[in-house]
């Protein structure tokens, strides 16, 4: 009877020392994983600390937020005076690499850059492959059309079979898509090339930033082209585009761009490069949201 007894009571302490045994190992295992996010999560800020610069990808040919002036080889622009102060307060040196717009996601994830900054869209799909700061920059999307006849075109859905000229990869391509029309995809071009293919009949209409579209027919008079008068639509922000998993990185830049957005330094580059307006905070327009589409 003893025996059985203490037969039992050693069973039921190994069970008991097992079950602890195995709670040990996936606390173990829990706390390894955590520490392996934490470390992921500051991995890129501990390189990019360690070598004292930050490498930032755009694509040098989008005015005004990052290009060339004329006869200049110096490269400027809202979106690269941002960098430029983000660096400065972050007591980092700073470069740049240039690449075509539907190359400079993909410069992130092979490593060549640190992060982007090109006037890029947070979309729902992009969220799951990047992380991006807070916005610092809102707007909403218009049209490019011919002066003619508006390239007949009076309402979105009449862009069914038309030729949009764009990125392939871009947030105004997949509106172009959705309404019906093709498009026509260019490389590392800068405005008068999109423009000019409107006025002469090869594209149609070009979808993109109502603060980049105003400036660029203000700089470029001469070609027969216009923003649609009745088309505002679908509310934008841009951000600052980092790796996945990046999270220290983020809350830096963050952090750095809430300083910016307090002292008044967003709106000062802002109205520098968007003809006194404050492109910083949000339009006060009534502006159409797309349904049916996921952006």
């Amino acid at each position: 009877m003893r025996k059985g007894l203490l037969t039992i009571l050693m069973l039921t302490l190994s069970v008991l020392l097992a079950a602890c045994g195995s709670s040990g190992n996936e606390n173990s295992e829990s706390s390894e994983d955590n520490n392996s996010s934490q470390e992921a999560s500051g991995e890129k800020w501990s390189e990019i600390k360690e070598e004292g610069k930050m490498v930032v990808g755009t694509a040098g040919t989008l005015f005004p937020a990052s290009y060339y002036p004329e006869g200049s080889d110096e490269l400027t622009g809202y979106d690269i005076e941002i960098m430029r102060e983000v660096a400065k307060r972050l007591d980092l040196e700073l470069s740049f690499k240039e690449y075509g717009v539907d190359a400079l996601l993909s410069s992130i994830n092979s490593g060549r850059v640190d992060m982007v900054i090109n006037d890029f869209q947070p979309t729902e799909d992009r969220k799951e492959k990047f992380a991006f700061s807070e916005p610092y920059k809102y707007s909403y999307s218009t049209m490019v059309v011919r002066e003619s006849d508006l390239s007949g075109i009076e309402t979105l859905d009449d862009l069914e079979g038309k030729l949009h000229g764009g990125g392939a990869t871009t947030v105004y391509s997949d509106i172009a898509k959705h309404f019906g029309a093709e498009t026509k995809s260019y490389g590392n071009v800068a405005n008068d090339v999109y423009l000019r293919d409107v006025a002469n009949g090869r594209t149609d209409f070009i979808i993109n930033d109502y603060y980049l579209q105003t400036l660029a027919l203000k700089a470029l008079p001469e070609i027969e082209v216009q923003l649609h008068p009745d088309l505002q639509f679908h509310p934008t922000t841009s951000a600052i585009v980092m790796p996945k998993d990046a999270q220290t990185l983020k809350e830096k830049v963050d952090a750095t761009l809430q300083e910016m957005r307090e002292d008044g330094t967003l709106t000062e580059i802002s109205k520098e490069f968007f003809g006194g307006k404050d492109a910083s905070k949000k339009p006060e327009k009534d502006v159409r949201e797309l349904e049916g589409i996921d952006l």
